[in-house]
């Protein structure tokens, strides 16, 4: 038998916080418990905001929390033609497709229906949902579109990939979901529409590149906050899609600041950073979170 792999990903777009702390600590400590391996990758895509002065942060920062991990580091923007050809297989089979209205318009539109009485389908994290009118656009008008040089997204046709799955699907569940789910999860990919897979000058999308990571990196634990547990259905369906491994996947506690709301990159107060200027130590930060 192999053994376990488990994985911390954070994306070098700010600093670290409480958050990442204790995701990070609990898959070292999963993965010593288990005699597993631990690796780190950077999920840097998006390569405007994430700077290399932030992955190094990253780096102090969990170096000073006694962690260690093995080398060498994966850094997403390193890869993005793994995720093309992901992007390719998707597109031969014809599962995806260019998305061409802008924000503004979605907006326009759902305004519409709300004038009308008409409620608009909001996806698990409450965002709305692309209305999927150019899943029937002709290639010819596609090719049109995109020679105006628009922008444009390509977005998973979410019919045709569940028709494409043939069954249900479901994933393992050792932690919980905000509800209390855990045990054989079912998962309810339609519940987030066409999601969007790649952009026009970027092959790749979290969605997307977060499956293909994992299955190239060969992990098969897969420990993250209770945020993402919703999410898990879409990386369910790209997973079975692309012929790729199922991982067993675990969902903890989100720590929470004082005033009750998430932890947010943009909070200097719970930073790691911060909280060290301020006199903490590597034990304080296990402390405060029960570790």
């Amino acid at each position: 038998m192999t053994k376990p792999v488990f994985r911390f990903a954070p994306s070098p777009n700010g600093r670290l916080h409480l958050g990442h702390a204790y995701s990070a600590l609990l898959n070292a400590r999963m993965a010593a418990e288990a005699s597993g391996r631990f690796l780190l990758r950077m999920e840097d895509i998006d390569t405007a905001r994430c700077t290399p002065e932030l992955e190094q942060a990253i780096y102090d920062d969990l170096h000073w929390l006694g962690l260690s991990w093995e080398e060498p580091v994966r850094r997403q923007s390193e890869h993005f033609a793994e995720y093309r050809n992901a992007l390719t297989r998707l597109a031969d089979e014809g599962l995806v497709y260019p998305a061409f209205l802008s924000r503004a318009q979605v907006h326009s539109l759902i305004n519409d229906a709300h004038a009308k009485g008409t409620p608009w389908p909001t996806d698990p994290d409450g965002a709305p949902l692309y209305p999927p009118n150019e899943r029937n656009l002709t290639e010819q008008q596609q090719l049109e579109f995109m020679a105006t040089g628009a922008p444009y997204a390509w977005r998973l046709d979410m019919e045709k990939a569940l028709a494409a799955t043939g069954e249900p699907l479901f994933w393992n569940e050792s932690g919980a979901g905000p509800q209390g789910e855990t045990g054989r999860v079912a998962a309810n990919p339609a519940d987030w529409g066409d999601v969007v897979i790649a952009r026009k000058d970027t092959p790749t999308s979290y969605h997307l590149s977060v499956v293909v990571d994992d299955a190239l990196q060969g992990v098969t634990h897969i420990v993250r906050g209770r945020d993402l547990f919703h999410a898990t259905s879409v990386h369910r369906l790209l997973q079975r899609l692309l012929d790729l491994p199922e991982p067993l996947y675990h969902h903890h506690d989100l720590v929470l600041a004082g005033d009750g709301f998430k932890l947010s990159k943009s909070r200097r107060d719970t930073s790691l950073e911060g909280l060290r200027e301020q006199g903490w130590t590597p034990d304080d930060i296990y402390a405060r979170l029960k570790l």
